[in-house]
């Protein structure tokens, strides 16, 4: 049985339909951003996207389907943007890692359309990324091969300390988003504290590539 979410009926292969799908994507989170989730319908997406809405169905079986493909998207373009970011970044402390996965996920909030709304998908369906798994346990899943790839750690020391980091993150940056829009500063700054100070106590002393510890 598939447990990856597969929101696309087929995948685009050629070129002009490949566009299609992108521009229905694109009509979806702006869209988002205007009516929200509730708001949205298939013939919105469509007549934004210049379509026609049998076209859509071609490759969506409904508006959920949309937000969720945007959704997975946008979660690889998180992933991606950390990598990257840790790749040619010089880390003082290997907790500095916790401040590239905040500051990425601050300016996709801030700045990529429909992500304020979305977030990761929870106001659509906790399971919208995976069929077996919540959200915030794929998100934490996707940080601890990442993080355990670049600072040469053990997933299994990750795996826990991470997936309750992602959870804490994830409340008090809510609760950041809701006091002010583009989040309320003291509180992302509480946000970094909390995970900071949690992962400090739970992952080892021992720290890669000889990077101190943050005690």
């Amino acid at each position: 049985m598939p447990t990856e979410a597969a929101p696309l009926r087929r995948k685009p292969v050629q070129q002009r339909s490949a566009q299609r799908v992108e521009r229905m994507l694109e009509a979806c989170a702006q869209l988002i951003d205007e009516v929200g989730y509730d708001g949205l319908t298939t013939t919105l997406i469509a007549e934004r996207a210049g379509v026609a809405v049998g076209s859509l169905y071609q490759f969506f079986p409904d508006k959920r389907a949309v937000v969720q493909e945007l959704t997975l998207r946008n979660l690889e373009k998180f992933v991606q943007a950390v990598y990257e970011r840790l790749d040619r970044t010089e880390l003082a402390h290997w907790w500095d890692a916790v401040d590239t996965v905040f500051d990425v996920y601050l300016g996709m909030h801030r700045e990529t359309p429909a992500f304020s709304k979305l977030h990761f998908g929870d106001v659509v369906d906790l399971r919208l990324l995976h069929e077996n798994k919540d959200n915030n346990a794929v998100i934490a899943e996707k940080l601890t091969n990442l993080i355990s790839e670049h600072f040469g750690m053990s997933p299994s020391e990750l795996e826990l300390p991470l997936s309750v980091a992602v959870e804490a993150a994830d409340a008090v940056l809510h609760l950041a988003f809701r006091r002010a829009p583009m989040g309320d500063p003291t509180l992302v700054n509480e946000a970094r504290e909390l995970v900071r100070g949690y992962l400090s106590s739970r992952i080892s002393e021992d720290q890669p590539k000889d990077l101190p510890s943050p005690r």
